[in-house]
């Protein structure tokens, strides 16, 4: 199958990360992202009326988040477009793409925008009214914690997910650590030169917008809460659950942030690119499911299913982005593919990054992109699971 929608280059950003209960812990992530959406378009000459679709994207509900996207793109200054607002946890960012991509394909915009945002830290706490309960008394649900521990179809933590995948593949301790000393290594590409690749498509330093004119909010360098490990520290981490191999080393950590990507017809895509001599071509989607309680699996279907759509085999793959929140997902994928694991991640992925949910998959593509257009070109490949032993892929390419 071959699609249309093209990424004009430039045509999309990312805040930094900032860490769980950080700088943009109190943050609307709505409100923040519009301002974000405003701010960055504004900066890209990309007027307004020029988008004439979007699609939201967020796993954590905000006050007034049943408005979606019609509130977002009012804020932001595109009042005059709507779109639905998605949610599949950390695939989100992947499915939002292909909401896009497939309403420009059925020729119902020409020009469309995907904003995924999310905030873990002070997540909500919800309560679901139950009249017939006893006393009258209803049900509580911590919507961040409560879910981050418990898939409710098994019982089990995301946490056994990598653990169940870890002693399937036998994917040690030591090896996990390895990988996380490989990821640290090539997240350090990405701060060279002053942090040159970040700027790609980050504005840095980063003004958080307050509201307030007279009390400014903090000023980011870049992404906040970034642990450095090192080979002796690691070594002294003890698995989290007992008897199992994953540490607090050898997985990501909860984080805020917001991203944005514009998808286009191929005519459009030239008039939006910041360099028309850039092209990024979306070639296939895949979307796939593991057994219960394997979910780092999923990414691995979920990829041969976007190559098969893309009508390619993994060698014909320049460059990987995945989604690892625990450094067993790289073990298993490298495994499975036979795409090397020093090849995988360059530059950064959520491992070392943190994990905001559904922004995740938006930055994981634009890097993608990015290094593609500095390699000079070749196809790309991100793959990421997701709550519910789920996954989606996504491959593009980048050419003149």
């Amino acid at each position: 199958m071959a699609h249309r929608t093209e990424i004009p280059y430039g045509a999309y950003w990312s805040t930094p990360f900032a860490k769980w209960q950080g700088s943009f812990a109190n943050l609307h992530s709505i409100r923040f992202a519009a301002e974000v959406t405003r701010r960055e378009m504004a900066k890209r000459k990309i007027a307004p009326e020029t988008i004439d679709y979007g699609v939201l994207g967020l796993s954590v509900p905000q006050k007034h988040a049943f408005y979606g996207f019609p509130w977002l793109s009012g804020l932001a200054g595109m009042g005059h477009i709507g779109g639905p607002t998605l949610m599949q946890a950390c695939a989100t960012g992947v499915r939002c793409l292909l909401a896009c991509t497939q309403e420009i394909e059925a020729g119902m915009a020409g020009a469309a925008l995907a904003v995924c945002a999310d905030r873990t830290s002070n997540g909500p706490h919800i309560y679901y009214p139950n009249p017939r309960g006893q006393g009258g008394t209803g049900e509580a649900e911590d919507w961040v914690m409560e879910n981050f521990g418990r898939d409710p179809l098994g019982n089990h933590s995301m946490l056994a997910t990598a653990e169940n995948c870890a002693a399937k593949h036998k994917a040690s301790t030591e090896d996990q650590h390895r990988v996380v000393m490989m990821r640290q290594a090539q997240y350090g590409m990405a701060l060279e030169d002053g942090q040159a690749f970040q700027k790609r498509y980050m504005t840095l330093p980063f003004e958080t917008p307050s509201g307030n004119p007279k009390r400014p909010g903090p000023v980011l360098e870049g992404d906040e809460g970034i642990a450095v490990s090192t080979p002796e520290g690691l070594a002294k981490l003890k698995p989290v659950q007992e008897g199992g191999t994953v540490t607090f080393g050898g997985q990501t950590f909860p984080c805020d942030g917001n991203a944005g990507v514009i998808l286009a017809t191929p005519e459009r895509a030239r008039d939006l690119s910041q360099d028309p001599n850039v092209r990024i071509r979306i070639l296939g989607f895949g979307l796939a499911r593991a057994d219960l309680a394997f979910m780092p699996e999923a990414a691995i279907p979920a990829a041969k299913r976007a190559l098969a759509q893309a009508g390619l085999e993994i060698n014909a793959v320049d460059c990987v982005k995945t989604h690892n929140p625990f450094a067993v997902n790289d073990l298993i994928f490298a495994q499975a593919t036979g795409f090397p694991l020093e090849r995988m991640n360059n530059y950064g992925c959520s491992l070392i990054w943190g994990h905001p949910q559904a922004p995740m998959g938006l930055r994981s593509v634009i890097e993608l992109a990015e290094e593609l257009v500095v390699r000079g070109g070749g196809v790309g490949l991100f793959s990421g699971c997701a709550a519910g032993d789920t996954a989606m892929a996504v491959v593009i390419k980048v050419g003149d």
